[in-house]
């Protein structure tokens, strides 16, 4: 999902799961939970109105899931997940 304006374009935060979170974001600000309802993004996780597309409460579980897989030790193995 990550869409940039130029070619090799990248993000500055290289974190773990900076990706993921950069989507949810995105995906979030773009809502109408925050457009029209002026909403903060953290706000409108926790509404269940559904003014929040699924593809943002997935892109949000695949953040969770990211971050809950830095403590897993089995990911030397397997590798992030949403990487």
């Amino acid at each position: 999902m990550m869409q940039y304006g130029e070619e090799n374009e990248r993000l500055a935060d290289t974190t773990p799961c900076a990706g993921v979170r950069a989507d949810l974001k995105m995906c979030l600000l773009e809502s109408d939970c925050c457009k029209k309802n002026k909403n903060t993004p953290r706000e409108c996780l926790k509404v269940s109105d559904g003014s929040v597309p699924s593809e943002c409460h997935a892109l949000r579980y695949a953040f969770l899931e990211c971050k809950r897989s830095l403590l897993d030790a089995r990911q030397r193995f397997r590798g992030r997940k949403g990487y």
